[in-house]
Parts: C-alpha cells; structure tokens; sequence
C-alpha cells in the first residue's frame, strides 16, 4: 500500500497561518496559543471555559480570540468557527483538547468512560469534520492531533485513556491518507508524561523524563512548520517504547517492569491529583 506523502516543500511561515487550538485555556494548548501568536499567527482559542480562554487571548492581542467550544457537540464547533470568523480561513487545526481521568476500569463509572471517548475521540473528529470542507475546497491545510505516548504503549489504570489515545493515533493515520490528495497534512503529537495539571501526581517513567507544556507547543509549532507524519515528546522515547512492540508480549512486559512503564499510571498520587480528577469527572 502506498503511504501518503506529507507537503513539506519547505519550512512555512507561522506569521501567515491562522489556527484554531482546541483546549486551548489550560496547559499545552495555552503554551501552543502563546507560542503561536508570538509568532505573528492568527489563532482562535477554544475551551469549555470561556471566562479562562478570554484571560489567555487577551494579552496575546487583536490576532487572538477566545470563544467557548464544546469539542464533544457539532453544534457547538459551528458556533465556535463562526465566532472567529473574523479571523479568515481556518490554515490549521491543533486538536489538544483531553481529559485523562485515572483508575481501574472496574471501578470506572460510565459516566466517566463516556466522557473520556467523547472528548478525546469524537473531538478530533468533530474537529476534522468542522475545518475539513474549508480545506479541502482551498487545497491546503494541516490538522495536528495531540495524543499520547499511551496511544502506542496502554498502561493499567488508564485503560479507557489509553484506548482514547490508541483510536486517535488510527484515526490520525486514516486521514492522513484520506485527506493528502486534497492538499492537507495530518500529524499526530505523543507526548509522554507532560507537567500539568492532567498528570498530576504522575511519575516519569524509568529512562524517560518528564516535559513542560512548553516542550510540546515547541514540537507542535515545528510539525506546523515542517509537517510531520509522528513526533513523540520527548523525541527519544519513542527508541525506547517502539522496538519492544516487534518483541513477544512475555518480552514487552518484562521491558514494561524494567523502565516501570506498567505502573506508572497506577502509581499516581491521589492527592495531587485530587482537584484535576474531580473537575474532570464532573464533565461526564
């Protein structure tokens, strides 16, 4: 089969994009926003939490809007786009927006599964679907979703997180070869373990260090410059995560106890995380 050819004749102008970032009020959606507009883009910030969304953009200047957006309601990615329409056709489009709520899927109330599906899954694909057409009828365009590094390699106690994170690695593939013929590039982002309040309480894992939020927006900003098909935050660890997956299953676990990757969620520390895990849950 053949793979789809990314469009990165050479290194694009940021000053001359104008980007929607989903989740765009808190963590690495907020460094990506900052990063952006610093370089002159056009971006339109997105979040549930409006009042904070406007907090952000205010600063950033005339370029920058905030709207609400609801990236689970198609409804509400049509009101979002129509509120910055002034801002001109979407160039780019930062699906960030997730929730990572932790513990045993037994004990997981379905209230929460949903919610995990809905806002990591069905927003990248309700977003692909609001800018889609716009790029397709321009013949450019590039979405950049932000998974995970659990989206390659599942962890206990994340296993509804990790299964969100998987589905928006394939659906980032899929596209990408459905939308290359129309012009538009499709990246996908793993971050490892990222310092913000979604992985609060979360310990590195053995040999791979955790990263600011900052870290990421740098890499999203360089696939927007440079597309690229998978970057991995830190970059190293996909040498460490993606050989084992060619190993027996006996082997990926012995791997997995060795740099501590099987208990990195299931040791999370409950009290650090307790504010995240109750805001969150509370959307489902």
């Amino acid at each position: 089969m053949n793979r789809p050819t990314l469009h990165r004749s050479a290194s694009r102008d940021i000053s001359g994009m104008t980007v929607v970032v989903t989740g765009g009020a808190r963590g690495i959606g907020r460094a990506t926003v900052e990063r952006l507009a610093g370089h002159g883009a056009a971006v339109a910030v997105g979040d549930l939490d409006l009042e904070l969304a406007e907090s952000v953009a205010a600063p950033l200047g005339s370029r920058v809007r905030a709207a609400r957006l609801d990236v689970t309601s198609p409804e509400s990615w049509s009101s979002f786009l129509d509120a910055v329409a002034e801002l001109g056709p979407i160039d780019a489009l930062v699906n960030n927006a997730g929730i990572m709520p932790l513990g045993s899927v037994l004990k997981e109330p379905e209230s929460v599964s949903r919610a995990i599906m809905d806002v990591n899954v069905h927003g990248p694909i309700n977003g692909t679907k609001a800018v889609g057409p716009g790029m397709v009828e321009r013949g450019r365009g590039h979405i950049v979703n932000v998974a995970s590094a659990v989206g390659r390699v599942a962890v206990a106690d994340g296993a509804t997180y990790s299964a969100s994170k998987f589905a928006a690695v394939g659906f980032s593939e899929a596209t990408r070869a459905e939308l290359a013929p129309h012009g538009i590039d499709v990246s996908v982002v793993l971050p490892a373990v990222v310092r913000t309040e979604l992985s609060a309480g979360v310990p590195e894992a053995r040999g791979v260090k955790s990263v600011s939020a900052d870290d990421v927006a740098a890499v999203i900003e360089s696939v927007l410059q440079r597309p690229r098909a998978e970057t991995w935050v830190p970059r190293y660890g996909q040498y460490v995560s993606k050989p084992t997956l060619l190993l027996p299953h006996s082997w990926q676990d012995a791997v997995a106890r060795a740099f501590k990757a099987d208990s990195v969620l299931a040791s999370a520390d409950p009290a650090a995380r307790a504010a995240y895990e109750e805001r969150v849950r509370s959307q489902g």
